[in-house]
């Protein structure tokens, strides 16, 4: 790669730029994974493995798009705005309203079948079509927009603070307004949920333009038109296989979002039901940017002392100690509970403020290996596997949920909210678990490995 010359230098416009990139993606993607199961067993009454189900059927759907807008950003021209960033401009609106189609509770009366179509439908257009389209290219713009690893830690970490911004939005700002206290219950109320949705996806479409508006491209790709005619997208999927560093960032990234992402939607359950107290899943939110904090503020100084894998490794094993500790003591207090929430939080965050600089790392690596330098196709399979957790979340939550007998009807039978408190200290913790064992044992590029690529790419780009 080459670096575009008479450009402003990288500094803090571009990581508020992108850090607004994420904030804008997890408007609609934080309400997907966190909300869109409990508004459609809550609001829309449809079996919460049915839910499930769709969301993994529509995954298998991102098995082309992801890696086939990959293909289309790594071969899309440079322009004036770089080869990136127009593709944000493009689609924010588009992202914006499938999101806001998906959260209808004025069909909630319609037929079992309608409500389910519509779901598969509305969901397959924001997730596998819009929000592919430009979540792919936002995340291959980073090693665009410095070659430097120092500036793509600063990226990764304000794009993770950007996506915990968002999350505070989303995950503290519904609980405090979207429940109605019924009969001593904590009941969704489906209409204002709609209207949330709403504002959030305008929210989404000012946070995509002041990414496009205040981020740059500086590096420009060289790109080998020969090789990008050979390798098509069976030669760069059988190219993947043997990646090492790719595939076992993709694993990881399966399980921490099944860690995750479990937390998140069963805390739209423990709350309400096994509490009765959704006013504390919004000081949750507020504990847990509180956690996410700490963990940027010390991320990048020990990234840079022990490596990103060695600190998203310990930090893990940490996480899953807490949850195993909740699941035991099984605390009657809420409060207790909302404190172990926010130190395990602090376990997660450690690895997301680094998760994107890794990603970044395996590009560097797969230009060694491969001679060609393809970020869009890189971070689309790596997209693609964050898509795969996110399902497999969905999935077992939805499924865990069916097991334990969840429905409209069951929903503070005290057997059902005993399991909902088990699942929702169980999946994190084996998630948790099988995240440490990856980074610790799979993945291969470790701080020494990683500063010898960036070397000998020094070396080859002449710099």
């Amino acid at each position: 790669m080459e670096k575009t010359k008479n450009v402003r230098p990288f500094g803090m416009r571009d990581k508020l730029g992108y850090m607004f990139g994420d904030f804008g993606n997890d408007f609609t993607f934080i309400l997907s994974s966190s909300f869109l199961m409990k508004f459609y067993t809550d609001v829309m009454g449809v079996d919460a493995f049915v839910v499930g189900i769709v969301m993994m059927v529509a995954r298998i759907v991102d098995a082309f798009t992801d890696v086939t807008m990959g293909r289309i950003c790594d071969r899309s021209k440079m322009t004036p705005a770089g080869k990136f960033k127009p593709w944000i401009r493009r689609m924010c609106a588009p992202v914006a309203i499938a999101s806001f189609l998906i959260y209808q509770s004025s069909l909630a009366d319609m037929s079992m079948t309608f409500k389910i179509i519509y779901l598969f439908v509305t969901y397959i257009l924001w997730g596998s079509i819009f929000y592919t389209s430009i979540n792919i290219p936002y995340g291959s713009m980073a090693s665009a927009i410095s070659a430097e690893p120092g500036d793509r830690q600063s990226l990764s970490t304000f794009r993770t603070m950007g996506g915990v911004l968002a999350g505070m939005f989303v995950g503290a700002g519904i609980p405090m307004v979207a429940y109605d206290k019924i009969d001593g219950n904590e009941i969704l109320n489906g209409g204002r949920f709609t209207i949330i949705a709403g504002v959030f996806s305008v929210l989404a479409v000012g946070c995509y333009l002041l990414c496009y508006y205040l981020t740059t491209e500086r590096v420009k790709p060289e790109v080998d038109l020969s090789q990008q005619k050979q390798d098509n997208v069976f030669v760069m999927l059988k190219k993947s296989i043997t990646n090492r560093p790719l595939i076992s960032i993709i694993v990881a990234s399966i399980v921490m979002l099944l860690a995750q992402l479990t937390m998140q939607g069963m805390a739209n359950y423990v709350y309400p039901n096994y509490y009765g107290n959704a006013t504390a899943q919004t000081i949750s939110t507020f504990m847990m940017m509180g956690g996410m904090i700490l963990a940027a503020i010390f991320s990048k100084p020990l990234a840079n002392k022990f490596g990103k894998a060695e600190i998203g490794a310990v930090s893990s094993a940490m996480a899953v100690v807490v949850n195993v500790v909740l699941l035991l003591v099984k605390p009657a207090s809420v409060w207790v509970y909302v404190g172990f929430q926010a130190v395990s939080w602090i376990g997660l965050g450690m690895f997301s403020m680094v998760s994107w600089a890794l990603i970044t790392d395996v590009i560097d690596a797969t230009e060694l290996r491969n001679g060609v330098r393809e970020d869009g196709s890189v971070y689309a399979l790596y997209s693609f596997a964050r898509k795969l957790g996110q399902a497999a979340s969905s999935g077992l939550t939805g499924g865990l949920l069916t097991l334990i007998g969840y429905s409209q009807a069951t929903a503070f039978d005290p057997k059902v909210v005993d399991g909902i408190f088990n699942i929702s200290c169980l999946a994190p913790a084996i998630g948790f678990g099988l995240l440490a064992v990856v980074l610790w044992f799979w993945y291969p590029l470790h701080k020494k490995q990683v500063d010898s690529n960036v070397a000998a790419l020094k070396e080859k780009h002449g710099e």
